[in-house]
């Protein structure tokens, strides 16, 4: 059944075409993804279905008697209530009934000697008390206390005024408020901000189990894999509707691009063909030509002519190291930091070698960001120490871009750290992401979160280090922003150490995780799915395959090794294989180059030589396994992608 249809609306604001003509069809129960890059009208499209703005051409028709709720980006509660009294004001009427109850107890008491009243009270008792039971009287409570859990509030917060709680405190407030009303129409714009990974899960169940129907504005494409039944994107103005999920979708809109090329190029020269014919029958200059040129020209006109595809513009970067650096990047020993008497953690140890790519995972609050900030000496630790290796240059990306300078407009943010390089470089290194024409002259004050997040990864681009400290790298990003840092992370080929809770990015970019948890941590090969797998198996009292196995560290250093290489890119592979089978076949051609000699008599005339060839002889075939090990796992690599 047809929940809601918007037909042909159109938006605009001044000048500013926002939306036009776009239609959509939401089925009751579905669970839909609306996605586009930043500006594309997401939001806008949301409040017009909200009917807190009006179309400027169209209608939107919802089912009567829904009921719609919205979670904006943006919470604002000023409310004096404690946080449990402004979730227990949404079971008001079920309240009322429980005190409506508890006064009909008080009058039966009294009346207990009135046989007709009591019996009417009676009556009215069983009415009640079954109107009550029916509206979940009895479970209230403890639905605010899971809702307040699954979103991560922390214990004791649930009795402070909702008026002090932070900006995402206030928006995680919103979004328990609203799943506990349960409208007909759930609408979330941006949900898992502000939530970490565990809070980010339980959301995924409680929607994929959510009576209503749901609409969802999401830059986690784990988040929509896992919660959407069909997708609509907005590009160019326009929706197209999409059914299943994320990656679904990406697989299908491909298939749409190139079928809207391909036809739109055979339209194109089926035009030009006709044209030539048109001038060839006019050439000829006779009444019959004539005509039928006029004929073909009025069957032109008349054709529906298709727009050509023009896709959006979208960033372009790549990451490159400048150096290399030794095995040995990072050595972390026995860290700890706490705050206002607070320990974050301790005793925490880690080892980068050049290549390694860790995420680092775990709930708000338990000193990830600190983490990365003593790391890269923002920060001085309570105890421990941090050590870097040979020829290590430090690129550090920050979740609140604390180094970009509010005062500055983009164009001198990126020339004034990067100098030597000339006007028309730094412009062009800007149009890469984005920023063009009079865009160059924004203030860094005026910029949204994403596009502070471009200058940041383009001030990163640029500095070429070999050791990449990313904090929340995706936030604010797009989709594709994200999908194209994404494959220059892959393609990079230094070292990355990142904090996240982009599921999907950790999938693409991490070989190693760490979980930092209130009681310690702990550390797992492989990428997010990996993780979880084991995470499973741990709680099915299952041990981990490497412990189980009795790996000594050099077997767990070359199992790392292997997983790392199953999760680089295909093409980053390919050139390794190919490198590799060079190196191969220049050492088999010095062996038989060397082995030529050795055959020869004279060669034991000289002894110096002759010891020489030999050692150098011996050194390549004691290297040839090594060779041919590495071979093999890039191979195994390759053909398992």
């Amino acid at each position: 059944m047809i929940l809601m249809t918007v037909q042909g609306v159109s938006k605009s604001f001044g000048m500013k075409s926002v939306l036009k003509d776009i239609s959509l069809t939401l089925q009751q129960g579905a669970r839909m993804g609306l996605i586009g890059v930043n500006g594309s009208g997401k939001s806008t499209l949301f409040r017009l279905i909200a009917g807190q703005m009006e179309p400027d051409e169209g209608t939107i028709s919802l089912m009567r008697g829904t009921r719609v709720g919205m979670l904006t980006q943006e919470a604002d509660i000023q409310s004096d209530l404690t946080v449990r009294e402004e979730l227990s004001r949404v079971f008001e009427p079920v309240r009322e009934m429980e005190r409506r109850l508890r006064a009909l107890e008080e009058e039966m008491a009294q009346k207990h000697e009135d046989e007709a009243e009591l019996d009417r009270l009676s009556r009215e008792y069983a009415r009640l008390t079954d109107r009550f039971e029916d509206a979940g009287g009895y479970e209230w409570p403890s639905r605010i206390q899971g809702v307040l859990a699954g979103l991560g509030f922390a214990k004791g917060r649930e009795d402070q005024p909702a008026s002090v709680l932070s900006g995402g405190e206030k928006t995680r407030l919103c979004l328990a408020r609203l799943l506990l009303t349960q409208p007909d129409l759930l609408m979330l714009d941006e949900p898992t901000n502000h939530l970490d990974l565990s809070s980010i899960q339980w959301l995924e169940d409680t929607l994929k189990k959510y009576r209503g129907t749901v609409l969802i504005i999401s830059h986690d494409r784990y988040f929509m894999n896992s919660v959407c039944d069909c997708m609509a994107e907005i590009s160019m103005r326009r929706l197209v509707q999409y059914e299943g999920n994320y990656d679904q979708f990406t697989v299908k809109r491909q298939a749409d691009i190139e079928r809207q090329i391909r036809e739109y190029k055979l339209q194109q020269a089926e035009i030009a063909r006709q044209q030539a014919i048109i001038q060839r029958y006019r050439m000829y200059n006779r009444e019959k030509s004539i005509r039928a040129a006029e004929s073909r020209e009025k069957r032109l006109e008349k054709m529906e002519r298709l727009e050509r595809p023009v896709d959006e513009q979208h960033v372009r970067f790549s990451f490159e190291a400048r150096r290399r650096t030794g095995d040995d990047v990072l050595k972390v020993h026995g860290l700890a930091k706490g705050f206002e008497g607070r320990r974050l953690f301790e005793n925490f140890d880690l080892h980068l070698r050049a290549g390694d790519r860790v995420a680092i995972i775990g709930p708000n609050g338990v000193g990830k960001s600190t983490l990365l900030n003593i790391i890269a000496r923002k920060l001085k630790a309570d105890a421990g120490e941090v050590e870097f290796g040979a020829n290590v240059d430090l690129g550090y990306y920050e979740q609140h871009q604390t180094g970009l300078d509010p005062e500055k407009d983009v164009l001198n943010e990126l020339w004034d750290a990067f100098p030597r390089l000339d006007l028309d470089r730094v412009r062009s290194v800007l149009a890469l992401f984005l920023f063009t024409g009079d865009d160059v002259y924004k203030k860094i004050s005026m910029l949204s979160g994403g596009e502070k997040g471009r200058v940041s990864l383009c001030k990163l681009m640029l500095k070429r280090d070999n050791l990449l400290l990313l904090d929340e790298p995706t936030n604010h990003l797009d989709m594709d922003s994200r999908e194209v840092l994404e494959g220059a992370l892959e393609d990079f080929d230094g070292t990355i150490l990142t904090v996240s809770h982009d599921r999907y990015f950790i999938n693409r970019v991490a070989d190693r995780i760490i979980e930092m948890r209130p009681d310690g941590v702990k550390e797992y090969l492989g990428n997010y799915d990996d993780y979880l797998e084991k995470k499973r198996r741990e709680e099915a009292g299952l041990e981990d395959a490497a412990a189980s196995s009795g790996m000594t560290k050099t077997q767990l250093d070359k199992q790392r090794r292997k997983e790392r290489l199953l999760r680089e890119g295909k093409k980053a592979l390919e050139k390794q294989l190919e490198a590799a089978e060079a190196r191969i076949a220049d050492a088999e051609k010095e062996i038989q180059d060397l082995e030529t000699r050795m055959a020869d008599p004279e060669l034991y005339q000289r002894p110096d030589e002759a010891r020489e060839t030999a050692r150098r002889h011996a050194e390549l075939q004691a290297g040839m396994d090594a060779l041919y090990e590495e071979w093999e796992a890039l191979s195994e690599a390759v053909s398992e992608r």
